[in-house]
């Protein structure tokens, strides 16, 4: 193995990944996956978008307790959990007007709250398992650095939502919070936030394409896979001096 290929071999390395059977969760398990980690993918539903290889465990992240008792069961079988990648992520899409109280806990207790257990189980596991060194990985959205475009939203009904971008900025802001407090116990983290991605099975509306291509300097919306090389890179020991960086893989879109 020549030093370039070592520094993104996930050879030996145990990761989990939460929100793993949606569009880019599947891409992320598959990705770590062919770089030869043993990945753990939990979702409230691993019936759907499998890849082989992979360990899959039903959790909906909102259960708290349940999480403790995986995540433990997880540290348990492997010994080790090197890297954590918090994914799970839902958004609500009815006008802001007609928001309930339901639907922004929802998304709050998912994209945020969620995290933040997942980040203090691990972190309390990683003590008691007397581990080395650790990262982790939060996917924040570039809708936690910028509003929604409405006037890009033509025939998308799937208007991205103020709670949405809220609770992203929080992941964005969690991941520093967390980098400084977890740097004692050599426990990198960092964030990444995607632009929009094109959904081939639930595509966006072909005038959304268009302006949102319009609005983007790279003049498309984003692939799936296209993710996957900032993922290894912060799984892997290449990025063994990188921590509290928000990596935006947007095409360009929040450059202007």
């Amino acid at each position: 193995m020549t030093f370039i290929e070592s520094l993104f071999d996930l050879s030996g390395k145990v990761i989990l990944v939460t929100g793993s059977c949606g569009q880019l969760g599947r891409e992320v398990c598959h990705s770590l996956s062919q770089a030869n980690a043993q990945v753990i993918g939990l979702d409230i539903d691993t019936s759907i978008n499998r890849i082989d290889g992979v360990q899959y465990l039903d959790l909906d992240t909102r259960d708290i307790d349940k999480k403790r008792n995986i995540f433990s069961e997880v540290f348990r079988e492997h010994n080790q959990v090197d890297v954590l990648i918090n994914n799970a992520g839902v958004s609500t899409f009815e006008n802001f007007e007609d928001r309930t109280e339901e639907k922004f806990d929802w998304v709050t207790d998912i994209n945020l709250k969620g995290v933040f257990f997942d980040i203090q189980i691990y972190v309390n596991l990683f003590d008691k398992y007397n581990l080395k060194s650790g990262s982790i990985i939060n996917i924040a959205s570039t809708y936690g650095l910028v509003s929604p475009d409405p006037r890009i939203y033509i025939d998308l009904p799937r208007k991205n939502s103020e709670i949405y971008g809220a609770t992203k900025a929080g992941v964005i802001q969690m991941s520093k919070y967390f980098s400084v407090h977890l740097a004692e116990r050599n426990i990198r983290v960092n964030c990444i936030s995607p632009g929009g991605i094109f959904n081939p099975e639930n595509p966006q509306g072909e005038e959304f394409q268009r302006e949102y291509a319009y609005r983007t300097p790279l003049k498309r919306m984003a692939r799936a896979d296209e993710i996957s090389g900032a993922v290894i890179y912060l799984a892997s020991d290449s990025s063994s001096y990188t921590t509290g960086q928000n990596i935006t893989i947007d095409g360009g879109f929040t450059a202007w």
